[in-house]
């Protein structure tokens, strides 16, 4: 889906293993990717009837629904008639990539797509990992430095792919008062799929990630101020 991946495992891994990851992730972008016209989600936004939906896409698409809900529908997947489901699908995807390396035996890893990130274990220093938070205003500064062991991040903002993310009540207006807003969840599927709704709150998605049990949350605003969770300190290096 044009977007860098990053695997990094401390623990030993044989070639075939760690391919594997990668040939997950391409089968992803093979199925997902609204870019490519073979894609199964291109297909069916040029009508593949729904009887020939694969298992799989039914059970994203079933998840994109729910999240709809649970964000009291500002994550909606709909773009002018389409399906796009890739605010849900990055961090699934992650996390599924995670869930691999779990089941092999390798507890200590970071992955990162997109600037997306799930981390499991310690790094390479034997210490927890750290994952800077870009200044939005110029992303060659980190502004805030997070620790993390078992946890997933994610980062929606307009700083790095310009304008993506819209509020699904008013299309026509631009999210201009938040410039990024980062979540930390107990996976990058949770963090990755509430951030992207709060992003399209607007200014009031810092105060709706505070209010789910655990996540945290830092925002920063046009202002060049920034807003935080009250549990977010805990995390901070």
């Amino acid at each position: 889906m044009g977007m860098p991946i990053t695997v990094e495992v401390v623990d030993n891994i044989d070639d075939t293993e760690f391919e594997a990851i990668f040939t997950y992730f391409k089968a992803v972008d093979e199925r997902y990717s609204t870019y490519k016209t073979t894609s199964e989600i291109s297909q069916i936004n040029h009508g593949l009837p729904e009887n020939q939906w694969s298992s799989e896409m039914r059970l994203v698409l079933d998840l994109c629904e729910q999240t709809k809900r649970l964000t009291n529908g500002y994550f909606d997947i709909n773009r002018n008639g389409n399906l796009d489901p890739s605010g849900l699908v990055k961090g699934w995807s992650i996390n599924n990539a995670a869930k691999k390396l779990l089941d092999l035996g390798i507890v200590n890893f970071y992955i990162e797509a997109g600037g997306d990130i799930q981390v499991h274990g310690i790094n390479a220093s034997n210490k927890s990992w750290e994952v800077g938070i870009r200044n939005p205003f110029n992303i060659d500064e980190i502004i805030k430095v997070i620790k993390l062991h078992d946890e997933g991040v994610a980062t929606s903002g307009t700083y790095i792919r310009g304008e993506h993310i819209y509020n699904p009540f008013d299309k026509n207006q631009k999210i201009s008062r938040v410039k990024s807003l980062t979540v930390i969840g107990p996976n990058v599927y949770e963090s990755d799929r509430y951030a992207t709704a709060a992003f399209a709150m607007g200014e009031t998605g810092i105060t709706f990630i505070d209010s789910i049990p655990g996540l945290e949350g830092y925002m920063v605003d046009d202002h060049k101020l920034a807003t935080f969770t009250k549990g977010f300190d805990r995390y901070t290096a």
